[in-house]
Order: C-alpha cells, then sequence, then structure tokens
C-alpha cells in the first residue's frame, strides 16, 4: 500500500497467507490449483429407498401409483451424479437402480395371470418396502422431536447422606493458660499511659521572689530574673510578675542608652 493510500486514511489489504514470515497479497503466476483439491459432500439422502420416496414426494405422486419409467429416469440421473463425486456411496444406489429397470422390463412385457384371475403388479414388492420404510422413518422422525431427557439422558438422583459432625473440645492445661494470660497482659502494656502534671506558677510568688532578688542586689538584668528551665509558662509568669510591680511602683526599669542592656531596681 501506498504512502498516498495511507495518508487518505484507506483500510491496508489483508494478506492472503503468510509464507515464510512474508505476507501474500497475489496469488504467484505458477500456482497450480488441482482439480480435486476442494470437494463438497452433501449427504442429503440415508440410502436409496429414501431418495426413492424423496422423488415420489416431490411431485406428489401416490406410492400406490408409481410411474416407473420416469421415476427411473430421475433416479438413474442422480446415481450418475453421486458417480462424479462419491463412487463409494453410488455403489448402493445401482442395486436399487437395477430393481427399478427389472420393474419397468417387467411392467412392459405381459404379465401372469394369477388363478383368482388378477394380473400380479410388478411393484407391489417394491411400494411395500416403501410403504414400510415411510412408517419407520416417520417414527425415528416423531422419536427425534421428543425430549432428549428420560429418552437418551436419565437424570441421576441420589440422597444425601446425613452427615453429624461433632467437634472434639480441645484439653487445656495450665501451661497453656499462663501464655495466654501473658498474651493479654502484653496487649495491656499498649495501652497504658503517661501523664506528666506540671506544678502550677503563681505570678503572686513569682512577685515576691523577684522583690526579694533586687533587694539583695539592689538592681538586677531583666534577663537574669527568668528561668529558661521552666519554659514558657514560666517566662510569661516572670514577665507578667515583673509588669504588676512596675505598675504597683514598686519596681522600675531604667535602660543607660539606646539598644543597652535593661536593669530592673527598686524604686528609692
Amino acid at each position: 500500500m501506498s504512502e498516498a493510500e495511507q495518508s487518505a486514511g484507506m483500510q491496508p489489504e489483508l494478506p492472503l497467507a503468510i509464507v515464510g514470515g512474508e505476507s501474500l497479497t497475489k496469488l504467484p503466476d505458477d500456482l497450480y490449483i488441482p482439480p480435486d483439491a476442494l470437494e463438497v459432500f452433501l449427504e442429503a439422502f440415508e440410502g436409496p429407498l429414501d431418495l426413492l420416496l424423496y422423488l415420489i414426494k416431490r411431485q406428489n405422486i401416490e406410492i400406490l401409483d408409481i410411474p416407473i419409467a420416469e421415476i427411473a429416469a430421475q433416479y438413474v440421473a442422480y446415481v450418475e451424479l453421486m458417480k462424479d463425486f462419491r463412487l463409494e456411496l453410488a455403489a448402493e444406489y445401482l442395486v436399487m437402480a437395477a430393481m427399478l429397470a427389472e420393474i419397468k422390463s417387467r411392467m412392459l412385457l405381459p404379465r401372469p395371470v394369477s388363478e383368482e384371475g388378477d394380473e400380479e403388479d410388478p411393484r407391489a414388492e417394491l411400494i411395500k418396502r416403501l410403504q414400510e420404510y415411510e412408517r419407520y422413518k416417520s417414527a425415528a422422525e416423531d422419536l427425534d422431536e421428543m425430549p432428549r431427557l428420560y429418552r437418551d439422558i436419565l437424570p441421576v438422583q441420589v440422597e444425601r447422606p446425613k452427615l453429624q459432625l461433632v467437634k472434639a473440645r480441645p484439653k487445656v492445661n495450665i501451661h497453656e493458660l499462663t501464655a495466654a494470660f501473658q498474651d493479654v497482659l502484653r496487649r495491656c502494656e499498649m495501652f497504658k499511659q503517661h501523664q506528666i502534671v506540671q506544678e502550677p506558677l503563681s505570678v503572686r510568688e513569682r512577685m515576691v521572689e523577684i522583690i526579694n532578688k533586687i533587694s539583695d542586689l539592689d538592681y538586677a538584668e531583666f534577663s537574669t530574673l527568668f528561668k529558661p528551665e521552666e519554659g514558657r509558662i514560666g517566662v510569661v509568669v516572670t514577665f507578667l510578675a515583673i509588669l504588676e510591680l512596675v505598675k504597683e511602683s514598686v519596681l522600675e526599669a531604667v535602660q543607660n542608652e539606646p539598644f543597652s542592656p535593661i536593669h530592673i531596681r527598686a524604686r528609692s
């Protein structure tokens, strides 16, 4: 397929065969196909009587009044056709063709008269066989239309035995009970909680501590009044205590120059 056809969105041609990994889209010029390479077998009839009965019914002919000449000609034509395709199958029909030819010749010749004065019909034996075959064929078709169940297949019904299962109770000793109890204790340890309660800090107590420290030193640097180990709560409490003392004019904050350390001292 050309690039122009591919760009136009045309579907690629499917290969006829793949030989040696290569796709063939065109038959070779030197390819030879034997005449009998492909044969189709259509088994439309189950035997000579079946074919004969088909030819009779196709023309709506009464079995008791068969035109032997016409039926024999059609029968022989079918046998000739079967010879060209399946010789082993055509041999089964040659016997019937010979019988039809014999009946045809007997009907052309003068027939002997029986003691009762009736002429013997050469078709009687053939008609009897056809009637018997038709009855069997009709019975077979009726049987084929019957349900397969209870005809070819019989369902099997087996009552399931009643089984009573008795579960034996396991025996438990003291060692297994002890091991189970230890396992419960280990699981209890997983839910154990440890709470740490901090000691409450009082602003009034911190005010007293700051006053005692200032009174001993006369003044103190602002950062030395805090205890970092107490954490944020201790720092906040100390700062609130200093602000409260400054508010009550007990202490004052002084600074010698900008950005210099801040000192706390008692008011004179």
